[in-house]
């Protein structure tokens, strides 16, 4: 693997690892639905506006998520609406893991 390879799986790596937190993929899961401000994910969460922020803006330097400021609310909305297919892939992989591990109790 040449250094250009590096950066390009790198570079995958870092996308992988914003999503690595049960938080921000249930936050990348309801951005499906639509957008939601912060206040909104406030609201469904125990969570601190702080805590949410954070978040997000790690969703954001990833590139999955944008944002759009209007008045004193920030709107997130996925980039890259796909991203929920690698998220059907993820379930998929977990009902075979079920399976088998129901298969092997037989």
């Amino acid at each position: 693997m040449d250094s250009k390879d590096k950066d390009f799986y790198q570079a995958k790596a870092d996308v992988l690892k914003a999503l690595a937190h049960p938080t921000r993929l249930w936050m990348t899961e309801k951005l499906a639905d639509g957008e939601c401000c912060v206040r909104d994910f406030v609201e469904l969460t125990d969570f601190d506006f702080s805590t949410v922020s954070k978040h997000l803006s790690v969703l954001k330097r990833a590139g999955i998520v944008d944002d759009e400021k209007r008045g004193k609310q920030v709107f997130y909305r996925l980039k890259v609406p796909c991203i929920l297919n690698f998220m059907q892939c993820v379930e998929a992989v977990l009902r075979d893991r079920l399976d088998h591990q129901i298969t092997m109790l037989k």
